[in-house]
């Protein structure tokens, strides 16, 4: 991969994301630059990929007893298997479509099956083993990596977080740098961009912003890998910034 890259001048940046849980909201912490070869960071890393399939063999249970099909075996093959892949497995399986429509009167998009059947309080919630967004940072930190805190705007509309709620979890886990750059799109496809909004907060409280798209799947409404079909251009100059603190 990288001698590809390499041989078309393209600028690869080694990076992770990583999943953690503070006290009202699931967070992703996102570290960039980090060591390879760092064996403690790695092992750290296997640890909570292996608590991710011990989740997926747990909720899919739940699922099945709520009468919906998940194809386990395939998602097991998957690295990192997430709430969103079990979630896009269920709603793509022709399988569970009665179910669905009999459930939600048609059928959901994946935010809409994670927030009426996944999460806290609801039906197949599973509670995951994380470790904390100040754990996660630390971890990125000792193997010499840039920590960033991934895509605040979806924790406001997601978890209904507040700036302040934001604020606090920043000033625990001190990242170098904010997601700022981020266009939000909920599950009725309404599209938020409070980009300007969170890079005021980033300058504010001294940290450096990043941008992404969280690019899953190309429906014509959310971003995609830089920004394509959005509305919405990074100056050659803010680009060579965040390329520049992200891997100094």
């Amino acid at each position: 991969m990288f001698n590809y890259a390499k041989s078309k001048n393209i600028k690869l940046i080694n990076a992770v994301e990583i999943s953690t849980k503070a006290n009202k909201a699931g967070i992703h912490v996102l570290g960039y630059n980090y060591d390879l070869n760092d064996g403690e960071f790695r092992e750290r890393l296997a640890k909570i990929r292996n608590a991710r399939h011990d989740y997926l063999h747990n909720v899919s249970a739940k699922l099945k007893e709520l009468g919906y099909a998940v194809d386990v075996e395939d998602l097991d093959k998957i690295e990192a298997v997430t709430k969103a892949h079990i979630a896009l497995d269920v709603i793509h399986n022709n399988e569970n479509k009665e179910k669905l429509i009999k459930t939600f009167g048609h059928i959901p998009n994946k935010g809409e099956f994670i927030e009426t059947i996944m999460n806290e309080n609801c039906p197949a919630y599973v509670k995951k083993e994380q470790i904390t967004p100040k754990e996660a940072a630390q971890i990125i930190r000792k193997a010499k990596g840039k920590v960033v805190l991934a895509h605040p705007v979806a924790y406001v509309h997601e978890d209904n977080l507040t700036e302040e709620d934001i604020l606090e979890i920043v000033k625990d886990m001190q990242p170098d740098g904010i997601e700022a750059n981020y266009i939000y799109v909920d599950r009725n496809n309404n599209i938020f961009d409070e980009t300007k909004k969170w890079n005021e907060f980033a300058r504010t409280n001294g940290f450096f912003v990043t941008a992404g798209s969280d690019f899953h799947n190309k429906d014509g409404i959310r971003p995609e890998i830089g920004f394509v079909n959005i509305n919405f251009v990074l100056k050659d100059e803010e680009i060579e910034e965040i390329l520049n603190n992200i891997s100094k």
